[in-house]
């Protein structure tokens, strides 16, 4: 397999499952030193199916600061550095029209898929400034247009704005700051579900309207795979995408949000 994370240290936040999981297994593959983050214990178990010695697993809740510099921390210590950071922390909690999401639950969103990248972001930075250089990829959504998750979509639209002004801000540095915008993705069932507190029936019907319309954006009527969103993202951490800066690269079947 291409080598291209050879000699490279690599976070994965939201490691655990889904798209950062596959993200994470893949960079292993291909030569890098890669520390799994989640909150979820099992990260450790995923970390393992790596069968390498440069696959770590970190606990760490990444919707606080104290855990996104906890986990650079780790990484610096154990690897002698960070060069790639991927965030890939978030996903819509509910799915409910705007009038319908009540302020805790508004909050809760925003503090599960804008605040890690933020957090995280802020605590790598010290890290890359001391390798004189590196790169950051963010995790958004094609969801910054669309129903039934109007916090969840602000939230990606923070990510995006995120990744274009730090990037101007950190070139001087030699810091990349680029992000993907993932549209429907099929995946296996999550170990840990994305509301914890379970859907009512109104609630999965809601669901099915977002379903529906993610669906029908799409210019190939189709969710896309698990595969489809991991090349996208190594291939803006890597080393051939050096001159791409600042931007955001829709991963969603033509809908670009």
């Amino acid at each position: 397999m291409n080598q291209r994370f050879a000699g490279k240290t690599m976070i994965v936040t939201g490691a655990a499952q889904g798209i950062g999981r596959g993200v994470a297994l893949r960079a292993v593959a291909e030569g890098g030193k890669v520390l799994l983050v989640d909150r979820a214990d099992f990260v450790a178990d995923v970390a393992a199916e790596a069968g390498s010695a440069n696959a770590l697993g970190f606990v760490a809740d990444l919707e606080t600061y104290e855990g996104a510099r906890a986990a650079m921390a780790f990484a610096a210590e154990a690897f002698g550095g960070i060069d790639i950071l991927i965030n890939g922390v978030g996903g819509a909690i509910r799915m409910r029209p705007y009038a319908e999401f009540e302020p805790a639950q508004i909050d809760a969103e925003i503090r599960r898929s804008l605040m890690p990248t933020l957090y995280a972001c802020h605590a790598v930075l010290p890290h890359l400034l001391a390798r004189g250089g590196g790169t950051i990829v963010n995790v958004s959504s094609n969801a910054t247009r669309g129903i039934r998750r109007v916090p969840y979509s602000a939230a990606k639209g923070g990510v995006n704005a995120l990744t274009q002004s730090l990037a101007m801000e950190y070139a001087e540095h030699n810091i990349r700051v680029v992000a993907t915008a993932p549209g429907g993705t099929s995946a296996p069932p999550r170990r840990i579900p994305r509301n914890a507190a379970g859907d009512s029936a109104q609630e999965q019907a809601w669901m099915r309207e977002a379903v529906q319309q993610v669906t029908e954006s799409s210019f190939f009527k189709r969710y896309g795979s698990l595969d489809d969103q991991v090349g996208p993202i190594l291939f803006m951490a890597s080393d051939e995408a050096a001159y791409i800066t600042g931007a955001v690269l829709p991963v969603a079947g033509g809908d670009n949000g």
